[in-house]
């Protein structure tokens, strides 16, 4: 395979419409909520265009293999951006989460976190982000359990 100038092409920025195969189907079966890539937070540039006027979703990497309907409940109507406070390397996530907030008009942020004490850390690095912006978005932290209950 030819190597791109442009770097890994799963990074390329990018909004995913709603269309009539991402719809539920009959089966029963739930369709994506999910509507850019990539999500990982090291990957998303603060300037990515679905980013203008976003709900932001800050969500641990566990959160969403834990709680079911997180799409339904978390994904949907939202931008999402996951990261690990724990395996990653957090050193750049305030200062692009403040970028992110600064620079687009956030409408608001929801965390999602798991109940184990290392995930509080992903919590704290979206204050000190929202801190740093100098902007007043609301802020809702959403703790789910290990047995895949929200918390809070």
């Amino acid at each position: 395979m030819k190597n791109l100038a442009c770097g890994c092409p799963g990074s390329h920025v990018r909004t995913i419409e709603a269309t009539e195969t991402t719809q539920p189907e009959a089966t029963g079966r739930l369709a994506s909520e999910l509507r850019q890539w990539p999500t990982q937070l090291h990957l998303v540039p603060p300037s990515a265009p679905y980013l203008a006027n976003a709900h932001l979703l800050i969500a641990a990497d566990c959160a969403p293999f834990a709680y079911a309907e997180f799409h339904r409940d978390f994904i949907k109507g939202r931008v999402l951006v996951n990261a690990c406070p724990k395996l990653d390397d957090t050193g750049p996530y305030v200062e692009k989460l403040a970028a992110m907030i600064r620079n687009n008009d956030i409408q608001s942020i929801t965390v999602t976190i798991m109940e184990v004490p290392c995930c509080r850390g992903l919590a704290m690095l979206a204050q000190e982000a929202l801190k740093q912006s100098g902007k007043d978005v609301p802020l809702e932290i959403a703790v789910i359990g290990v047995d895949g209950q929200r918390r809070s």
